[in-house]
């Protein structure tokens, strides 16, 4: 069984983290208004981050770890671990800007 550590964009631009098994239900879950709170008011929500743990232990520390991080710390994660990835996806690159400019 996988183990992720996620981050959401909420509609507002908030930045949510959540520990999860299952990536694919987890956010239909989060877009049914169905698994927090926090998100049903900012829907839609969309995945920016997530990273694959060994064990749920480990996941959920490094959720508790995220969860202290400032806005802009979180950011900076995000940046760092997507740079790669995302270098020439305008979509992303666009969102990022919107981000970071809330920051």
């Amino acid at each position: 069984m996988s183990n992720f550590v996620y981050m959401l964009l909420c509609n507002d631009l908030s930045l949510y983290t959540g520990y999860t098994t299952d990536l694919e239900r987890r956010i239909q879950q989060h877009n049914a208004g169905k698994a927090s709170k926090c998100t049903r008011s900012r829907l839609p929500v969309e995945y920016i981050f997530y990273h694959s743990c060994d064990t749920k232990s480990e996941a959920l520390k490094l959720e508790c770890k995220i969860k202290t991080l400032k806005r802009s710390q979180k950011i900076d994660l995000i940046q760092d671990e997507l740079f790669n990835l995302f270098t020439q996806d305008k979509e992303f690159d666009t969102v990022f800007k919107k981000i970071k400019n809330k920051a």
